[in-house]
């Protein structure tokens, strides 16, 4: 049984199409299925069919693809043993990262490692909620925030809680709810918002409004870099939803707690299960759990 032959079966599994692969492993498609024509030999059995314009996993192949997961974690497993034996936790450790989330778990995490072996390269991506868990394909770590405990698609991956943190109304410091101690849902609901787009967890807390209050936000704009909605808010009387940590950045908006709804976004480390067996990524992982306890415990209470 080779094992580049279950690597091959799990990767389209994972990635759906043989172009994907072909893409995700530097090789050409008919490279691709001439591969998966050796596997087919070798295994004696049926492992692909023809789906559309290309190619599925048949119920043989499906099989495999599981047995394929098993055997990653197994041999990941053993190589964080043998290096255990021999103390080092060393090597390049991939991330794919939510940028308002990553300014403040990152630089205390490379602090955190200070002069040790291991290297963090950081890819920062902004995508909709349900996206993260695809990118555990192509990165060890990736670092997202959802609404949830648990992010969607998540069921077969590991997903460790790194912090929870408030989601606030931001506001113009000259705006009249900017007197406010915490605003109320009716008080919000009145006036114009930038929100987010479609899909992105601070959505849900506009979602929350509407419901209790029973009327529709008017939303004007929907944007995605929290930089350039506070450049929004603070040049009018429009309203937002940032996060607290790492919200607002200069002097031109407050934010303001919301009163009588549960606003807040958990920041979640997503893994495949394999990946999660590295000594090196383990090292990792830590690090971003303890920099973001450190931080949600100070930083969670006004």
């Amino acid at each position: 049984m080779d094992v580049r032959h279950l690597e091959l079966l799990r990767e389209l599994d994972d990635r759906g199409s043989v172009t994907a692969v072909a893409a995700a492993t530097h090789r050409t498609p008919s490279a691709v299925s001439q591969q998966l024509r050796s596997a087919e030999r070798a295994f004696g059995a049926t492992l692909v069919e023809p789906s559309g314009r290309g190619l599925r996993l048949t119920e043989a192949g499906r099989v495999l693809a599981d047995a394929a997961r098993d055997v990653a974690v197994a041999l990941t497993a053993a190589e964080a043993r043998w290096q255990e034996f021999h103390g080092t936790a060393a090597g390049v450790v991939s991330l794919a990262a939510l940028p308002s989330a990553a300014t403040f778990l990152l630089p205390g995490v490379l602090r955190e490692l200070g002069d040790e072996p291991i290297e963090v390269v950081c890819t920062d991506v902004d995508i909709a909620e349900a996206a993260y868990a695809g990118q555990v394909l192509d990165h060890d770590i990736v670092i997202a925030h959802s609404a949830h405990l648990v992010p969607p698609h998540t069921d077969d991956l590991v997903v460790r809680q790194l912090a929870r943190e408030p989601l606030e109304i931001a506001m113009a410091t000259g705006h009249p709810l900017a007197v406010r101690d915490r605003v109320t849902p009716d008080e919000v609901a009145a006036w114009p918002w930038i929100g987010v787009p479609l899909g992105y967890p601070f959505d849900t807390v506009r979602l929350a409004v509407e419901e209790a209050t029973g009327t529709r936000v008017d939303v004007r704009q929907r944007v995605r870099d929290n930089r350039l909605v506070e450049a929004l808010v603070g040049a009018g009387d429009w309203l937002a939803v940032l996060p607290r940590f790492t919200a607002p950045a200069g002097d031109e908006v407050v934010l303001r707690p919301l009163a009588g709804i549960e606003s807040g976004r958990n920041i979640v480390a997503i893994l495949r299960a394999d990946r999660a067996q590295r000594r090196a990524v383990r090292r990792v992982l830590g690090a971003l759990e303890k920099v973001g306890a450190t931080f949600s415990a100070s930083r969670s209470t006004r």
